[in-house]
């Protein structure tokens, strides 16, 4: 027997879980969700690398702002 700790969903929660949502929303409904949630994953990613990508251009203007105070 295997216990998982809090938080941790084991394989037959898992299954549990995919039960229920095919009883809600019914077998056609499934990939259109689907297809959502990944619009929504690609959307968050690429927000994500945006928002790095700021970071990094502030973190490296800040340090050229630096390095010329010295001079």
């Amino acid at each position: 027997m295997v216990i998982y700790p809090l938080g941790i969903v084991g394989p037959w929660e898992i299954v549990i879980i995919a039960l229920i949502v095919l009883l809600l929303f019914g077998g056609k409904k499934i990939p259109e969700l689907m297809k959502g949630l990944g619009k929504g994953v690609k959307s968050f990613k690429e927000g994500l690398n945006e928002v790095e990508k700021d970071i990094k251009d502030v973190d490296s203007t800040l340090k050229d702002d630096k390095s010329g105070d010295k001079n």
